[in-house]
């Protein structure tokens, strides 16, 4: 198993990827291909500029910001180098392209929920500026953080649409950023499934929060509906227990375990980063219902200081005793809360 010290980190999954590849579709079978070419391609250039001493920066230093400093720049089907000609920068009205105008609100939404709720100044704490390319590649199908910015496709407009149009894919891809500057959970087996969790999480959050669904019961808790097109899958991933979809003539069945005695132990994905995070997404999710109210309270208030108190090496056990600790500081120990962490990690196998 590889260590992954300068990753990307894609919303779609390889394992969604490499099933398109293999579907009757032989236009999705090319585009799925191309995808994973231009997904290694980006990789390499990650992995090079993050091993470099010194590098030119890919946009301009600006000063630190104490409010939303977007920037959104247009690939125009172009793949790399990065980011590509200015769009539509922080003030500028909005452009006559939806693409672009998603890119931008999805990052001062996710932008919002973080200052807001946990008061924290974008993704490293000081203002840095909210960088994304819109338009990467000829009908990508993924959206990625590299480590400095956001990257979307526009999808292959059959299995997936543009990707800017999901809040939760900007809330997932947007939080990576805070977690490397924070956690920095190392990219692969357990700790590699908490980072993906964590951003899928804050995903999930930040939209029930934009959406004002304060009720879990009802809440949204699948991912990426907005991304998918006409296959038969209406999600991409779901915190409950249960599989965003089966047998799809496109995605296979979606492998996501909800339980440690289901997780995955191959050597794929990284060691199962984006499978092995629905075990403690399953467990947010029920103390999340456990506790009840909005979930970007109590349960997110917690999750949030975890992923700051938590090391690059922490795996699953490590984390759930965290979230027990954070809180029993933040609502007493014995609390409601507290008891509600432990019924949760229970549930998912996880012994606290």
């Amino acid at each position: 198993m590889h260590t992954c010290h300068n990753p990307l980190y894609c919303y779609l999954p390889p394992y969604v990827i490499e099933n398109m590849a293999q579907c009757e579709d032989s236009e999705i079978r090319r585009l799925a291909i191309e995808a994973l070419q231009a997904s290694a391609e980006a990789r390499a250039i990650r992995a090079t500029i993050g091993g470099m001493a010194t590098i030119a920066p890919m946009f301009s230093p600006t000063p630190p910001s104490t409010t939303k400093n977007r920037l959104v720049c247009d690939m125009q089907q172009g793949k790399f180098p990065l980011p590509g000609k200015v769009a539509r920068a922080e003030g500028d009205p909005p452009s006559s392209d939806p693409a672009v105008n998603e890119a931008y609100e999805h990052a001062g939404i996710t932008y919002d929920f973080y200052k807001q709720l946990f008061n924290r100044n974008s993704i490293d704490n000081r203002g840095m500026e909210l960088n994304s390319s819109v338009h990467v590649g000829s009908k990508y199908n993924n959206a990625f953080w590299n480590g400095r910015q956001m990257a979307y496709g526009d999808g292959d407009g059959k299995v997936f649409v543009r990707l800017t149009k999901a809040l939760d894919v900007a809330g997932h891809e947007i939080t990576h950023g805070v977690i490397t500057h924070e956690s920095n959970l190392e990219y692969k087996d357990e700790p590699g499934a908490l980072n993906e969790s964590f951003a899928d999480v804050m995903g999930a959050l930040v939209q029930q929060w934009h959406r004002e669904e304060k009720d879990p019961q009802t809440a949204d808790w699948d991912m990426g509906e907005l991304i998918m097109g006409s296959s038969p899958a209406t999600r991409l991933r779901t915190f409950k227990d249960e599989k965003a979809y089966v047998n799809d003539p496109y995605l296979g069945t979606d492998p996501q375990p909800k339980h440690m005695r289901d997780k995955y132990t191959g050597t794929g994905d990284n060691g199962g980063v984006h499978i092995n995070s629905g075990i403690p997404n399953h467990a947010f999710y029920r103390i999340a219902l456990d506790l009840g109210g909005p979930a970007w309270e109590k349960p997110g208030k917690i999750w949030y200081q975890t992923l700051r108190n938590l090391n690059s090496q922490s795996d699953f056990l490590e984390a759930a005793q965290m979230t027990s600790e954070v809180a029993g500081t933040l609502f007493g120990s014995g609390s409601l809360e507290q008891q509600a962490i432990k019924r949760g990690w229970d549930a998912v196998g996880i012994n606290i």
